[in-house]
């Protein structure tokens, strides 16, 4: 295929599938009728959140820059309104007003990553000059815009806003938006909630082990204990302990690479940091240190959700014998940002 912005895909990718211009990668099979199939799984009306409290993993510092919300009153004519009387501004009116203004670390807490996310160094044109791309070819410093050109990472260069991703960022994922049938994979359930590096031939026992169907367009969340451990120990958790937990995805194992390639799921989701193990294997030695996110955000457009609350509707869906819910996850719809936190509900 050929467009502007390349002539060499990468080995595996659908770059082009969907279109030259593409931004929304497996999320296009996200259809009409995969969100019919996701109603027909709801039969008792429940409904599940699969969000941490936003303020949570607390004081863990699980990525630098990344910290928690920061709430404070909103202020008008230099009086904070929180409990303000609007008596001070004419002694008829009996209100009292609170109005609140966050900081946020979109990648804190609960989130959605965009493709936007995490970029490549690829030789997009096949003439040994790599350069600095995301899903589907998108430029940095064109298309993803930041203070700093790293194209030279010896020497980056400021460049003017204004700044953001101009281009695959997390409101092509509200706009969509994000709902339709999805399935739980629930390793710790099968492996426990110990450390260890899981397989696709691992993900394919717990499949046939739970009569698991997995549809093309499907969401998959994995369920490790992770977050379930960080809620309970609050801030007791540290790093230490949270490296002993769960049973992490291996983004170097081929068979998983090809399952989800070859499976056709639409979004992943887990209730650990990053999704896959991190560091990864082998990672001092390779030239990609997240091979799963390369896999998924650069390669086949698929949107990584991190830090999900996962542990009741697991329970739920093991006691009720299922592993199909109907899951809403749009994330904010916020234009330039390259992840959002989210407040994901599944219905049963």
């Amino acid at each position: 295929m050929n467009n502007n912005r390349w002539t060499n895909r990468p080995d595996g990718s659908n770059w082009g599938d969907f279109g030259p211009d593409d931004q929304l990668g497996r999320l296009n099979l996200l259809t009409a009728e995969k969100v019919r199939q996701g109603i027909a799984e709801v039969n008792e009306g429940m409904t599940f959140c699969l969000s941490m409290p936003l303020d949570y993993p607390k004081g863990v510092a699980l990525a630098q820059g990344r910290y928690p919300p920061q709430l404070k009153a909103t202020e008008r004519d230099g009086l904070p309104i929180f409990n303000l009387p609007l008596a001070v501004r004419n002694p008829n009116h009996r209100e009292i007003v609170s109005d609140d203004v966050a900081t946020l670390t979109l990648q804190y807490s609960t989130h959605w990553d965009a493709l936007s996310h995490v970029g490549y160094k690829f030789d997009v044109f096949g003439n040994g000059k790599p350069e600095h791309v995301y899903y589907n070819g998108f430029r940095a410093n064109e298309d993803v815009v930041g203070p700093l050109n790293y194209a030279t990472a010896e020497t980056p260069t400021e460049q003017s806003g204004p700044y953001g991703a101009f281009t695959l960022d997390i409101a092509n994922l509200a706009k969509k938006p994000i709902q339709g049938r999805a399935i739980l994979i629930d390793i710790a359930h099968h492996f426990g909630t110990d450390r260890r590096l899981i397989t696709g031939a691992d993900v394919k026992s717990i499949i046939q082990a739970d009569k698991i169907v997995v549809k093309e367009g499907d969401i998959v969340a994995f369920r490790t204990g992770w977050t379930e451990y960080l809620m309970e120990a609050g801030e007791e958790s540290n790093i230490d302990s949270l490296n002993k937990i769960g049973g992490m995805l291996d983004g170097r194992d081929t068979e998983l690479l090809d399952w989800i390639t070859h499976s056709g799921i639409a979004a992943i989701c887990a209730d650990n940091y990053a999704v896959e193990a991190l560091p990864s294997r082998d990672a001092d030695t390779s030239d990609c240190a997240l091979p799963l996110h390369e896999h998924c955000l650069f390669k086949l457009g698929i949107p990584l959700g991190e830090l999900w609350a996962l542990g009741e509707l697991a329970k739920w869906l093991r006691q009720a014998n299922r592993s199909a819910f109907l899951l809403t996850a749009p994330p904010l719809y916020l234009p330039h940002a390259v992840g959002s936190p989210v407040n994901p509900v599944a219905t049963v």
